[in-house]
């Protein structure tokens, strides 16, 4: 009888058991903004990566779930306004492109006050993001835009100069028009008449087409996925450099309300994100020349005489954007020299030693 009482027990105890609810998956929403199309490969990579990584992890505990919500193209945003979207909350996550924020993100120019060093997305985009880690100031200029540093990403494998017209040297580029962005500009200083003029991505194949420049700075990636060997015909080969251009960032008050668990994953995916990106840029490379010639572009090498030529042409961008920090008190001339430091040990030594101009 004992027994049969404690059967008819147990066997209460676990149906009641079976009839509660299993405790509620919370959902978070994400707005996530990037004025660029989806098209564009860190957009594309992140709804290919990042949000399906961050999910995997969040299922490992299923405590969390996000509810992913993508505004790419202008939809939300212009490309030059992620960063202000991000700051008002207009999107909760934002792929800022930072070369278009220099007085707010100054150190973020770091590679492209260095042209000419280093050409490898991913040793670029690591000592960049270890730079973000070791030193206050690219963290401390997001939290100023309201906003929390998540990984810096390099999306290119170096920049190079498309023209109408076949280009083999500085001399070549005298009395004419270039399309640029940010810092890269001021590689035009030191030409004769050379006129930079300042546009984004997706404006470079329209401002050559239509004669507004005769060349434009990007990179066989983005030269592949914008046809821009339709309008021009003529890479020159100039290794300017890759350079960190866009930094992962979250609004900080959307930011504060997340659990440590969702911040934690996000954190992680962002750092993963960042190699996934580089190493892809690196294996676009070679397919993106070739597609770049299949659409009936020309390669022309530029020699090492002719890029020294080019780099010493230029004023000490590099000096001069360190003193800038120098005086703001976020110690520029250590980032840079760490920075150089951090490539030479990964084999990356400069045509010009961007270090000379700094004080001792």
């Amino acid at each position: 009888m004992k027994h049969l009482f404690a059967s008819t027990a147990l066997a209460a105890v676990m149906g009641l058991g079976a009839s509660l609810p299993a405790l509620a998956q919370e959902v978070i929403t994400a707005n996530v903004i990037d004025g660029y199309p989806a098209r564009a490969m860190w957009v594309q990579e992140f709804t290919d990566f990042f949000i399906p990584e961050v999910d995997k992890k969040l299922a490992e505990t299923g405590n969390y779930k996000i509810d992913w919500r993508e505004s790419y193209g202008g939809t939300v945003v212009k490309p030059r306004g992620v960063l202000e979207g991000v700051q008002l909350g207009l999107g909760d996550i934002g792929i800022v492109t930072t070369i278009f924020h220099s007085s707010k993100l100054p150190s973020q120019a770091i590679s492209a006050v260095t042209p000419f060093v280093a050409s490898d997305a991913r040793a670029v985009a690591k000592a960049v993001d270890e730079i973000a880690r070791e030193y206050p100031a690219m963290q401390a200029e997001f939290e100023a835009q309201n906003q929390v540093y998540l990984a810096t990403g390099v999306v290119l494998d170096t920049y190079q100069l498309f023209s109408k017209e076949p280009v083999d040297s500085i001399a070549d580029l005298e009395g004419t028009k270039i399309a640029g962005a940010g810092m890269n500009l001021r590689y035009l200083e030191g030409i004769e008449n050379a006129a930079g003029v300042r546009g984004g991505l997706t404006d470079f194949y329209n401002m050559v087409q239509t004669g507004l420049v005769d060349s434009a700075m990007l990179w066989p990636e983005a030269a592949a996925t914008f046809k821009m060997a339709e309008v021009a015909p003529y890479m020159l080969e100039a290794d300017l450099g890759a350079v960190n251009t866009k930094t992962v960032t979250v609004n900080k008050d959307y930011w504060e309300t997340l659990p440590e668990e969702v911040k934690t994953a996000i954190q992680e995916v962002a750092v993963a994100y960042r190699d996934h990106l580089s190493q892809m840029a690196m294996d676009k490379a070679a397919e993106s020349r070739a597609a770049y010639v299949e659409g009936g572009g020309t390669i022309m090498p530029m020699s090492v005489e002719a890029r020294t030529a080019w780099a010493e042409s230029m004023p000490d961008i590099a000096a001069e954007w360190a003193a800038t920090l120098d005086d703001k008190g976020s110690d520029g001339s250590g980032m840079l020299r760490a920075y150089l430091d951090k490539l030479a040990a990964d084999g990356f030594t400069g045509l010009r030693d961007w270090t000379a101009g700094l004080p001792e």
